[in-house]
């Protein structure tokens, strides 16, 4: 099994899992990447995962059908466009052969979902797999264009009691303006200064930061440490109302959306 994640548009990426033979894809937002590297690799195209409607994750599944030779499975409760199999959490699956984990994350929009793969057999590291769109990124988090902070929280801390190998497979290159925010608000985080060195590296050469790994994630990424003590003191200092994690994320959120 091979995981390659595919640049889309500006800062996308649309992750191909492939057996030498077949591929799926998660959050097709254009078709030419897709195409391009199935050509390229000699693959049959036989299953897609959407996490989500937004049209930059689904955009390219039109253009794919052709090709496409296995279904597609998206969010229940969202509008996917084409024939697809709605799924929603505690569903299991099946692609390339892989039993997928179904889990219900809004925040992001609605009715995200994402997919959990708890190990990759044959595969050089067959750690979990999480495909998470736009709810956890590397440093942070999707902004809340339809759910609330509760819902939010809850969702990320669903994915924080993942093993703590979990690659974290999200759909953005947005990893080093993220940890700019993390620094903010964790300034003395030893661990995030070493990443964020890291992962400067990794972009100066053109290459992804990506995937991530939950247990670092877990290190640096504020979002999803709302009730560290350092984290609660710089969102009380930006208007926190009280140490109550949801609380405390708000404020980190409507702090990162306003960070320049």
């Amino acid at each position: 099994m091979n995981l390659i994640a595919l640049p889309a548009f500006t800062d996308n990426y649309i992750w191909m899992l492939h057996d030498g033979a077949n591929a799926i894809v998660v959050d097709p937002g254009e078709a030419a990447p897709v195409l391009q590297a199935l050509s390229s690799r000699g693959l049959r195209l036989t299953g897609i995962l959407v996490t989500h409607h937004h049209g930059d994750h689904v955009g390219g599944l039109a253009a794919l059908s052709e090709q496409l030779q296995g279904p597609v499975f998206g969010p229940a409760t969202e509008h996917i466009p084409g024939p697809h199999t709605p799924c929603q959490g505690g569903d299991i699956v099946r692609a390339l052969g892989l039993d997928f984990q179904v889990l219900d994350v809004p925040g992001h929009t609605a009715g995200h979902i994402a997919y959990y793969l708890p190990g990759l057999p044959g595969a050089a590291d067959a750690a979990p797999v999480l495909f998470c769109g736009d709810t956890l990124f590397s440093g942070g988090c999707g902004r809340l264009f339809e759910g609330t902070p509760a819902q939010m929280h809850d969702s990320l801390s669903q994915l924080a009691r993942l093993p703590g190998a979990t690659r974290v497979c999200c759909a953005h290159e947005y990893t080093l303006s993220n940890l700019r925010f993390a620094t903010a608000v964790e300034p003395d985080n030893a661990a995030l200064a070493d990443y964020q060195q890291w992962c400067q590296a990794q972009r100066a050469l053109h290459q992804p930061t990506l995937p991530s790994r939950l247990a670092r994630e877990l290190a640096i990424n504020p979002f999803l440490r709302c009730a560290e003590p350092a984290v609660i003191r710089a969102a009380s200092d930006h208007g926190a109302a009280d140490a109550d994690p949801v609380s405390v994320f708000a404020t980190l959120r409507q702090w990162k959306n306003e960070f320049r």
